[in-house]
């Protein structure tokens, strides 16, 4: 069919052909009819094919809408079936088609791609935010047609750079294939009471399972690296020469194992809120694991210049994609928790390495919310002016972008920042803002963290300019106390430790301290159900504090011990406090009484912190004192 003037009459002639054909009883099966579609119809003549068969099954209905003659009526009847198969079979073709033709592309868009980018071209293809997303067969078949396309290519450089690509995509599926029958199986092993990704190095946790399950080095060190929470950096000096292949079949692996997992925690139907924080949990330290692995690869020392910078590239660029993602789901935290991912060393400078993609990305929705979720990790580290930035960064391009949830919550965060910053003016008014805008739309979760935020602001002020009388803090109370009437409404845990919190600190304020410990409490409770680790820190200073006011230096020690730990692994400033507290005591006291009243609530503290964090206490009392020196 190369007589392109002649071509619809040729595609008329063959459907009467295939009708003809199916009339006389020699077409047996639809099968017959899409392989006579598929050596017909060639190549970018699919549209007039369509026209012909359109115009053929209309003539038909017409026929059977007016004739009268019964034996003409059921001819026309039989015709019409006929062309309905023909009609069901090029719907399939088309389907098909357009798979290989989006593959096809896909490939050519990767060949063509500038020298030393076609790597990041790769990653584009199999990015989980494309419109339409690879799924494993289509992306071995991208393998197999990168290869194919090569075959007919006598550029030797070309070859360099594509040749690993497609073997690593291929590789990568087959480790998957390994991978992916273990991929829950280490929750059944340690009890849905530990879900997480820590856990006893080299044992607990999913790492060490999944390393068992891979026979090739490069993904098989990373999770062993994972397992026993060593450097990255060490990693990749094990790993001198990894190519490119085995970073793209790394990529092929981890997008497994995430999406994975997050479906399977998405569908846990008897405990959606559990399947939802474990989701976050999944995002974040994914997210976290390529902001690693490309801070490790820009400090290598065996990496030459060229290759540094051509991987770190590729690390974030992953690092973006899952952050995207992540963004768009129904349960992204616009009120806290990322540090509730982590335990450990995966906390030091996360948001260091988290911040570095959103420097290569233009505004957006997405970008937005990211950016409000490192704007509250920066608040919890007190780094205010920057966490600042960031939330008006955000509230900037929600606005913009029409995303109303978005821009309250920044709000309220923003007021926040400014509370840190003990700029109360400014606090009352973003929260009066962020109030009076969640009331407009209904927004109860931003109404709620507004009226929090109004009535903290509204303590610290009067605080600061010495109101001492209980009266001149009932309306801010008040407002505090609706926040927490509909946090419990909402059965939101993060608003609730936020508003119990604030309770608490309130009445540390003006000397209730009995309602600041019920308040308190509570707060760390539902800190601790949302995961929050910022906001349950916080809670067991101001416990500490309120008990130590009581004299009750037991319990100062036990939830101040507790409370510094936890601020400090997430370099939050407020670790100082505490810190500030307990050296008091302890001179007060002298060293040894000190250690021997720790001691007692030791097997309190080890359950939380384990043995390592008991002994950090003291290590961290010792540094905090050096810094007075």
């Amino acid at each position: 069919m190369s007589d392109s003037t002649s071509l619809p009459d040729r595609y008329f002639e063959f459907i009467d052909t295939i009708v003809d054909t199916t009339l006389k009883g020699k077409i047996r099966s639809v099968e017959q009819v899409y392989q006579m579609l598929v050596q017909q119809i060639d190549s970018g003549t699919g549209e007039i094919f369509e026209r012909c068969l359109a115009d053929r099954l209309s003539t038909t209905q017409y026929q059977l809408a007016h004739e009268t003659d019964e034996l003409k009526t059921a001819k026309a009847s039989r015709i019409h079936r006929a062309l309905q198969t023909i009609e069901k079979q090029w719907e399939l073709w088309q389907k098909e088609n357009r798979v290989k033709d989006a593959i096809a592309s896909a490939a050519d868009r990767i060949i063509q791609a500038e020298p030393h980018t076609r790597l990041f071209a790769l990653l584009r293809e199999i990015d989980p935010n494309q419109a339409e997303v690879l799924t494993l067969e289509q992306q071995r078949q991208l393998a197999k047609t990168l290869t194919d396309k090569l075959d007919g290519i006598a550029n030797p450089e070309l070859h360099l750079e594509v040749s690993p690509l497609a073997n690593g995509l291929q590789q990568g599926l087959q480790s998957w294939q390994q991978v992916e029958p273990h991929l829950v199986s280490w929750i059944y092993e340690q009890g849905r009471g530990q879900l997480g990704f820590g856990g006893i190095p080299g044992q607990n946790g999913p790492w060490a399972l999944w390393a068992k399950q891979v026979n090739r080095p490069f993904p098989q060190g990373l999770f062993t690296t994972l397992s026993f929470n060593h450097s990255f950096l060490d990693f990749l000096d094990r790993q001198p020469h990894a190519d490119v292949s085995e970073w793209v079949e790394l990529t092929v692996i981890l997008q497994g194992l995430q999406r994975g997992l997050v479906v399977w925690f998405d569908k846990m139907v008897y405990d959606s809120k559990v399947g939802a924080k474990l989701s976050i949990s999944t995002y974040l330290t994914f997210a976290l694991i390529w902001s690693q692995l490309a801070n490790a690869v820009q400090g290598s020392t065996r990496l030459n210049s060229n290759t540094r910078e051509h991987l770190t590239n590729a690390c974030f660029q992953v690092t973006l994609q899952i952050l995207r993602a992540f963004s768009q789901r129904d349960y992204f935290p616009l009120y806290g928790g990322i540090f509730a991912a982590f335990t450990g060393e995966y906390l030091r400078g996360a948001l260091q390495y988290l911040d570095e993609p959103l420097r290569r990305v233009e505004g957006t929705q997405e970008k937005a919310r990211i950016l409000t979720l490192l704007g509250y990790s920066m608040r919890a580290m007190g780094n205010f002016e920057r966490s600042i930035a960031f939330h008006q960064q955000a509230l900037d391009i929600a606005r913009e972008a029409g995303d109303r949830r978005c821009e309250i919550a920044n709000l309220n965060h923003i007021s926040r920042s400014y509370v840190g910053q003990k700029n109360y003016a400014l606090a009352i008014d973003c929260s009066q803002r962020a109030l009076i805008g969640s009331r407009q739309e209904g927004e109860r979760l931003g109404e709620a963290n507004a009226l929090a935020n109004l009535g903290f602001s509204e303590v610290f002020q009067a605080r600061e300019q010495g109101e001492l009388e209980p009266e001149v803090y009932e309306g801010a109370i008040h407002y505090l106390e609706q926040g927490l009437q509909l946090s419990d409404k909402l059965a939101d845990r993060q608003s609730q430790a936020l508003c119990r919190s604030s309770l608490g600190i309130a009445y540390v304020a003006i000397g209730d301290y009995p309602k600041a410990i019920a308040n308190l409490l509570k707060g760390w409770e539902s800190a601790q159900m949302s995961g929050d680790l910022y906001l349950q820190g916080l809670n067991l200073a101001y416990l500490a504090q309120a008990h130590y006011r009581q004299q009750n230096l037991e319990a100062t020690l036990y939830f101040g011990g507790l409370g510094m730990y936890l601020l400090e692994q997430i370099e939050a400033q407020e670790w100082r406090q505490s810190a500030g507290l307990l050296s008091i005591i302890q001179g007060q006291m002298g060293v040894e009484a000190f250690q021997g009243l720790l001691e007692q609530h030791r097997p309190r503290i080890i359950p939380a912190i384990g043995v390592d964090g008991y002994d950090h206490i003291f290590q961290l009392l010792e540094e905090y004192q050096r810094s007075l020196e």
